[in-house]
């Protein structure tokens, strides 16, 4: 057989990062025992072959990106990266301590701000974050909730310590990947499904549907959820209707909730229902007219009033957005232990606050050692890796931050961990993260198992975004401690072969539809990095 690790052991052997599915000695880890033995006894062609019926079937199923303005299958790679269970299962439970503190720090920060009165973060950090919204101060969501779904990014250093790099609390995206990836990857790589103990991923639909139902206005036996999206022009639309449909509720668009008495309802063939459930996947600015963007067509005038009213349940919440910028990040740790008075189980990555003097002179003079990041960025979007940025880039990064220290962070360059990656004719390292994805429904914190692994599909980069050309993994955690887990297949239970939840459509007016187009495409929140869509755009069925 081809040898497709040619070279790939010796990479690591003496690399400054962390391998996730050797050690040092060349030995595959126990936990990647049974997926190496699977690959190496593939040839270049077997291996080439299944990754390229992969792509189809993500292209047949509509799971594409837009990459330069050319629509793609999103990259999955045929080699999963495999977590054994005792690592992940303190993952999981700091994953959960993450949450809880973010949930307190949200619902104080928008009531009595005790954090502030006794000192833990300063008052201006808050009330100067772009997404602290005064519009939804004073009260309680009515369920109780605010952070019904996460989205924690981990990285792994270089000694193989899981550490959070930054927190996704508004609308986290990307979960209809790790279903999507559990689908292909079962017809991609069977061979590594047998016998192996792989906790399955097909339980997050009926989690998330269960939560947000839970959390529903008081004295509401069978509530009416919702999934809101910017429409068929956004990005992220594929996973909207995946989850809709997968949950069996409405899809639904702004322009077909309508306020009245500060109650929602959903415009119907038969008339106006009310809804008590609102999945939101479009940046609060884009909610309610009314109280944010006044040009905005993809929300519903009246939205806060209803929430406020007690009427409606908003998921995740309006204004979460100030637990997601970076600098309130560096405080989590003082957080969980403000809170929780527990210690942080999952590491920060060490972080300056350059709005801090000491920090903003150490760190100038250190520019070309460090990552810079904007606090409110995305996606990649405005990084500058030190070590690989020119002369002229460091100068003007340098005029930027001294012009809005509070407006950015530095952090160490961290030697990312690196999964097997097929790589023209052999595997080569890439760069990975991973977001476990929670869902909390007030009383329990739930995590998915494994989360969405992104990689860098150039060889050396540090930057897994997709709309950086980064790609995705399936993500298995493996043990057999579990009852009945021991012959899991872990491929996710009935899925739609065609998402066909549409809005019902009656009384709809015309609108600029430019306007609507371009508002639909960049209304997605901020910390959507993954990209999906659909290759149903022009299909619209009454």
């Amino acid at each position: 057989m081809e040898d497709l690790f040619n070279g790939y052991r010796d990479a690591v052997a003496n690399a400054p990062w962390f391998d996730e599915m050797f050690d040092r000695s060349g030995q595959p880890r126990p936990e990647a025992r049974r997926v190496n033995a699977v690959l190496e006894s593939l040839n270049l062609a077997d291996v080439t072959a299944r990754a390229d019926s992969m792509a189809r079937t993500f292209l047949d199923r509509g799971v594409t990106f837009d990459f330069a303005g050319e629509e793609r299958p999103f990259p999955l790679d045929i080699v999963p990266r495999v977590i054994d269970g005792a690592t992940w299962d303190p993952l999981e439970t700091g994953v959960v301590q993450r949450v809880k503190a973010l949930e307190a720090f949200l619902d104080d920060v928008y009531s009595d701000m005790r954090v502030v009165d006794d000192g833990i973060v300063p008052r201006h950090l808050i009330t100067t974050s772009a997404h602290f919204h005064r519009s939804v101060f004073g009260f309680r969501p009515v369920g109780g909730v605010r952070v019904h779904i996460a989205g924690i990014d981990l990285v792994r250093d270089a000694e193989g310590t899981f550490r959070v790099l930054e927190d996704n609390v508004r609308v986290p995206s990307g979960v209809s990947y790790v279903l999507e990836n559990r689908r292909a990857m079962a017809k991609g790589l069977p061979e590594a499904f047998v016998d192996q103990p792989i906790r399955p991923v097909d339980e997050y639909p009926h989690r998330l549907l269960s939560a947000l139902r839970k959390t529903a206005p008081n004295g509401v036996e069978d509530p009416t959820v919702v999934v809101l999206t910017p429409g068929v022009y956004n990005s992220a639309y594929f996973e909207h209707a995946l989850l809709a449909g997968l949950m069996g509720v409405e899809l639904v668009e702004g322009r077909d909730l309508i306020v009245r008495s500060n109650r929602v309802y959903m415009r119907t063939t038969a008339g106006e229902q009310r809804v008590d459930v609102i999945y939101k996947r479009i940046d609060d600015e884009f909610c309610d007219p009314l109280q944010f963007r006044g040009d905005s067509m993809l929300g519903c005038p009246g939205l806060v009033n209803a929430a406020r009213a007690g009427n409606v349940t908003i998921a995740n919440a309006i204004g979460n957005g100030v637990a997601d910028d970076k600098l309130i990040y560096s405080y989590v740790p003082d957080l969980i232990r403000y809170y929780l008075g527990e210690e942080p189980i999952i590491p920060n990555v060490d972080t300056f606050r350059l709005e801090e003097k000491d920090a903003y002179e150490e760190v100038m003079d250190r520019l070309h050692e460090l990552v810079v990041k904007p606090v409110d960025g995305s996606g990649g979007k405005g990084i500058v890796i030190g070590p690989a940025a020119s002369a002229d880039e460091l100068e003007t990064l340098r005029r930027t931050v001294a012009a809005d220290p509070r407006g950015w962070i530095a952090q160490p360059v961290l030697q990312l961990s690196t999964v097997p990656t097929m790589s023209g004719s052999a595997f080569g390292p890439r760069h990975v993260d991973l977001r476990p994805f929670a869902v909390n429904d007030g009383d329990d914190v739930w995590v998915l198992p494994g989360g969405l692994t992104r990689v860098a599909l150039k060889e050396g980069s540090l930057i897994v975004n997709s709309s950086q050309g980064g790609g995705s993994k399936d993500t298995w955690v493996v043990d057999d401690r579990r009852a009945g887990s021991a012959v899991s297949a872990s491929v996710p239970g009935p899925v739609r072969e065609r998402i066909s939840v549409w809005p019902l459509e009656k009384g709809r007016l015309d609108t600029a539809e430019e306007q609507q187009q371009q508002q639909r495409a960049h209304a997605a929140p901020a910390n959507d990095t993954v990209s999906l869509s659909t290759t149903d755009k022009g299909q619209r069925p009454c």
